[in-house]
């Protein structure tokens, strides 16, 4: 357009592809008005008017408000102020719809009723403050101050689900929040984590560098890879060499006993509920995923089980 043509709103229409019903209702709201009539009392625009428009039409299309589209155009807000403020108030509308992605996502493949629903909603909608104190409440149940090494254990537990999570990340909150509300599971975490507490303050032995349950996944696991039958005869050196280091770690004799403790600490351990939260809690931190332990638990729960003496 020649900066000293005029045009009339038919022209704009056609330059801009906007309804002239549109650029009629800029010009009224003085948004976009016109510099002139024409004689019959046409509405006459210059280029000025015209570049006004297209900046108008680009403002909305990235839905900016009119009262703020009026501002800019008035040069009373510039453009880098609007476009910070639209751009934090579309960050927070974004994680909204990924929030509600992750429960209906999560609705629909649990084919939850609508207090399962309600629940989800609840949980994924708390504020950070909100998810501190339930994350808070959580771990005083089920993590008591038992001595040494609590600390680390709170921290390696602790869900920390950021301001712009993935929706996977939602959905693993989501199931996360209901196991640390389930009173069963809190009580599960809470003699766990005592009778750890309990093993390592008896230690009188040297040199035993790994808890009794990280020395038998590790003892099973490798067993398991090369094929050995944990109810056979072959498995009772397994069994010897991490019954032995938890007698060491005690200070007392491997026997009967030790086995029998040795085995509710394994067997409590083997809980599914336990690996799933280690599993959600590593999506939720983005950590990478932990190596399963429940076919290396199984094999030396059933593995004792066969040997429970020395």
């Amino acid at each position: 357009m020649d900066g000293g043509t005029l045009y009339t709103i038919g022209d704009l229409a056609r330059r801009t592809g906007l309804p002239v019903r549109t650029i009629r209702f800029y010009s009224d709201r003085g948004i976009v008005p016109p510099v002139e009539r024409s004689p019959a009392g046409y509405r006459l625009y210059d280029a000025a008017a015209a570049a006004r428009l297209d900046l108008v039409r680009t403002l909305r299309d990235l839905g900016v408000d009119l009262v703020t589209v009026r501002k800019v155009v008035d040069r009373e807000l510039t453009l880098a102020q609007v476009a910070t403020a639209h751009a934090e108030a579309l960050a927070v509308r974004i994680r909204a719809l990924r929030v509600r992605r992750a429960v209906l996502t999560a609705v629909a493949r649990r084919g939850s009723g609508p207090e399962e629903m309600e629940l989800m909603h609840r949980l994924a909608g708390l504020s950070e403050d909100e998810r501190r104190r339930l994350v808070g409440d959580f771990l005083d149940a089920a993590v008591p101050d038992a001595g040494p090494g609590t600390a680390g254990i709170r921290v390696s537990l602790t869900p920390e689900l950021p301001d712009d999570a993935e929706p996977e990340q939602v959905e693993a909150w989501l199931e996360l929040a209901e196991l640390m509300a389930d009173p069963s599971f809190r009580a599960k975490l809470h003699d766990l984590t005592t009778d750890h507490a309990t093993d390592h303050a008896a230690g009188q032995g040297e040199g035993v560098r790994r808890d009794p349950v990280s020395r038998g996944v590790w003892a099973a696991g490798k067993a398991l890879a090369v094929g050995v039958d944990p109810a056979a005869p072959e498995s009772a050196p397994v069994v010897a060499a991490v019954a032995g280091e938890y007698a060491r770690l005690l200070g007392r004799p491997d026997d009967a006993g030790l086995r029998r403790r040795l085995l509710a600490r394994l067997t409590a351990v083997n809980d599914p509920r336990r690996e799933r939260y280690l599993r959600l809690l590593a999506v939720i931190n983005a950590w990478p995923p932990p190596d399963p332990s429940a076919p290396a638990l199984d094999w030396l729960v059933t593995a004792l089980r066969t040997h429970p003496a020395p």
